[in-house]
């Protein structure tokens, strides 16, 4: 603001020497800061002082090289510095590349105090320049800059009024940041200065109404835009639709959607109607009027102002967007009665969402009729079905579903195998594992390495660790593929899970340092998990020492493990010195370690000493989530602490954790508690002679 000059004050006359005073100390201001002065103030060339200041071509051309060709636009700027203190004077053209290089770089904040200060020094370029820049300025967003350029240039040009499309696009960016009062008071700046708002005038700012739920102010704009004889189109319609929608005033609704059909009818512009259409529908499934959708569908009353494959392919996106994917699949059916075929991206979207949201046998079902027209499934579909059916336990259909796929043209057979082997994973059922692997061997089809990971995974997941031994050894003798740091640390979990320790230390000490495989910290995790579960805490601590000193830097998990093996076998005093000694100072740890250690103390009954720690990790910049909190909520509560309760809960508010659904229902079982404990006493006292 301090470049604009004040209304009261004359203009000064058209004066070289007061632009270039004022230019000059504007460049140096703006400068690149990250050069030093000498070379901010470097002489052109040689070849360039031999030319005559009055040669505008000349410097214009090099001006304009600089700015979009080498992209130097600091160098453009000092090289106009320079010729300005020659006498040249800069013309619009020289002004315009600028602020377009400006732009071009995202220096807007650059171009717009150029841009002012230009006009404040008297110069100001004509009325499509101005425009020209005025659109350029529009690009970064910020609506507030741009308006103090157009004012500013109003105030020293009061004949200059900006084009309707730089108007609309100051209304749209003001209503992108929900300020539609504001682009109405623009709206009739506008007016008074002679353009006439067209109906993307008007309905931008109806959407903005709608948007922030003013629906009444939406509604006068939509009667203004009548009166001054502009024609709301159907998108107008389709806007203000939404809004009466948001406040549940289904009647006029229902009147605007008629005056919406009929306006689709004789709308010209097809990408208008499609805007319009799309946006209805969105809103119908947005506010839940999900019947509206359906009696669309079967009326089609927009006739043929869109193409039916198009009105019903947006109907699926957005049901299935809204999680309605049964009642996008009714709109197939009211599809297939009017012989239409749904695209295939369209049916893919339902059958993925049944898939995905507990109804794979309806989204077989649909599979197996998509077969008609060409449909076949993604493979990421293909993924979430499967482990649909498998969890289902119908192995038949997940058998032709694999059939299905591999038959599909340039399928990879073996990641078709892999999804099908994982699914298998999620249920009882091992054999089927083997059996999978003997058909892709019958088939040709080689098995890599994540396929007998995944066998492996399978059968130690039900405990029965004798297969996956045996498929380890045909792996390193040489049967199949080698095995990598996967293959022995799920082994090594399956023969922990089944209490076989010595063999599991043999692979991890022995065979894999064999086999040129160094342990990892997930494989460590793997071993000590595995020993903590066993309960052998002493064992895992020796591994944990071995893991540091063989240089394998330990992880939250790891920490996690320990914490929580140490408490499970009762060495609290242990895990606190682990903690202190070990965890604190590697500064290694995150809120399961703390949780691990919240729990342990609370289940040892040492509530204050849990919340005494949680209240130094607070003091220590460390914020414990919400899970910490109801470990400790949980902990009091147990113990029938009301009063505790509440500090707990205060605490919370206070460091900025706000309660959450769990913390509410362990403080209802308390409540619920100290309501029986009360109920028994007063029962003992009656039965009391």
């Amino acid at each position: 603001m301090m470049f604009l000059p004040t209304l009261s004050s004359p203009k000064p006359p058209f004066n070289p020497k007061t632009i270039n005073t004022s230019f000059a100390l504007f460049f140096f201001t703006y400068n690149n800061p990250s050069q030093p002065p000498s070379a901010q103030t470097s002489q052109p060339q040689e070849a360039e002082q031999q030319q005559s200041i009055t040669n505008r071509s000349y410097w214009t051309k090099k001006i304009h090289h600089l700015c979009t060709i080498t992209n130097n636009v600091d160098e453009a700027i000092r090289l106009l510095d320079h010729l300005r203190l020659r006498g040249y004077k800069p013309d619009s053209l020289n002004l315009s590349t600028i602020i377009h290089a400006l732009c071009h770089s995202n220096r807007f904040p650059e171009a717009h105090r150029w841009l002012l200060l230009s006009v404040n020094s008297g110069f100001i370029p004509d009325e499509r320049t101005c425009n020209v820049l005025i659109a350029k300025l529009l690009d970064s967003k910020n609506p507030d800059s741009t308006l103090r350029v157009v004012h500013c240039l109003i105030e020293a040009k009061p004949e200059f009024v900006p084009s309707l499309i730089n108007y609309n696009r100051l209304i749209d960016q003001l209503c992108l940041f929900s300020r539609p009062g504001e682009a109405h008071r623009l709206l009739f700046d506008m007016r008074n200065r002679g353009h006439l708002p067209n109906t993307v005038s008007y309905t931008t700012i109806i959407n903005a109404y709608c948007r922030i739920g003013h629906t009444g102010y939406a509604h006068r704009v939509f009667d203004d835009m009548l009166e001054c004889g502009v024609q709301p189109n159907s998108l107008t319609y389709s806007v203000l639709i939404h809004g009466v929608l948001r406040k549940r005033d289904v009647e006029r609704g229902k009147e605007l959607m008629g005056k919406l059909w009929g306006t689709m009818v004789e709308e010209m512009d097809p990408s208008i109607n499609s805007a319009a259409f799309a946006n209805l529908i969105d809103s119908l499934c947005r506010e839940g009027f999900f019947h509206e959708v359906f009696n669309i569908a079967e009326d089609m009353p927009q006739e043929k102002s869109i193409c039916d494959e198009f009105a019903y392919g947006q109907m699926i996106d957005s049901l299935c967007r809204f999680g309605r994917h049964h009642g996008a699949s009714r709109i197939v059916y009211i599809m297939k009665k009017r012989g239409v075929t749904p695209s295939l991206a369209s049916y893919n979207s339902i059958v993925h969402g049944l898939s995905n949201n507990g109804g794979c046998m309806r989204a077989y079902q649909l599979l197996e009729e998509g077969v008609e027209f060409g449909y076949s499934p993604s493979e990421y579909t293909y993924k979430v079905l499967i482990e649909g059916l498998c969890q289902e336990s119908d192995l038949c259909k997940a058998q032709k579903l694999v059939q299905m796929m591999l038959n599909k043209e340039g399928a990879h057979s073996t990641r078709i195998y892999n999804i099908y082997l994982r699914a298998l994973c999620l249920m009882n059922n091992p054999t089927e594992l083997l059996n999978v692997l003997v058909s892709m061997l019958q088939t040709q089809c080689q098995p890599d390495v994540i396929t007998l990971n995944t066998v492996i995974h399978g059968f130690c997941k039900r405990g029965r660790i004798e297969e996956p031994l045996k498929v380890l050894n045909d792996m390193m003798t040489g049967k199949f593929c080698a095995p990598d740091a996967v293959t022995f640390t799920t082994i090594i979990g399956g023969l922990l899970s089944v209490g076989r320790i010595e063999e599991a230390l043999d692979l991890l000490q022995n065979t894999m340092p064999q086999r040129g495989f160094r342990p990892g910290v997930v494989t460590y995790n793997a071993v000590l998990r595995g020993l903590c579960k066993l309960r052998q805490v002493d064992e895992a601590m020796e591994i944990f020492n071995t893991m540091v000193s063989g240089g394998v830097v330990a992880d939250s998990n790891t920490y996690t493990i320990l914490i929580d093996g140490l408490c499970e076998c009762g060495q609290i005093d242990n895990a606190k010195r682990f903690w202190e000694d070990v965890i604190w100072p590697s500064k290694v740890h995150d809120n399961f370690v703390y949780s691990a250690i919240l729990k342990g103390l609370c289940r040892s009954g040492k509530l204050n000493e849990a919340c005494a720690f949680l209240y130094e990790l607070v003091d220590c910049a460390v914020t414990p989530n919400i899970v910490n909190y109801n470990i400790l909520v949980d902990g009091a509560c147990k113990q029938g602490l009301k009063k505790e309760v509440y500090q707990i809960l205060g605490e919370m508010r206070k460091n900025g954790v706000a309660p959450d659904a769990v913390t509410w229902r362990i403080i209802d079982k308390l409540h619920g508690n100290v309501w029986k404990q009360f109920c028994v006493k007063d029962s003992a006292v009656q039965c009391a002679p």
